[in-house]
């Protein structure tokens, strides 16, 4: 499987959609998916806003549980690798990354000076 490089910078606004969920192996135990390290597998949805109007949603994987992140949050993706994938009939492209992280906007008023 051939990993490829995304550069987020050229994603626009990433914007949590759905909380961080750990990743199920094995829906029958309900087994959680781990990684090399023996680290849960996280996924958390994330819109992508590429052009004007047009959003779409990319599932993200992540070792490890992601901190501080909720529904409608702006989120930082690090080093995020998109994997293309198939079997039998199906295939797709599935994306990885090093970590999420909200984003903390500083409030207009903070920066002083404000009457």
């Amino acid at each position: 499987m051939q990993s490829i490089p995304v550069d987020t910078a050229r994603l626009g606004v990433l914007r949590c959609a759905i909380a961080p969920e750990t990743k199920i192996s094995n829906f029958e135990t309900q087994e959680v998916k781990k990684d090399r390290d023996g680290n849960p597998v996280w996924t958390v949805a994330v819109t992508v806003r590429q052009d004007g109007r047009r959003i779409s949603v990319i599932e993200i994987a992540v070792s490890g549980e992601p901190k501080g992140i909720q529904e409608g949050q702006v989120v930082k993706v690090t080093g995020l690798t998109a994997f293309m994938w198939s079997m039998g009939d199906r295939h797709g492209v599935s994306f990885r990354a090093d970590a999420i992280t909200p984003v903390h906007a500083t409030p207009a008023h903070a920066k002083g000076g404000d009457v």
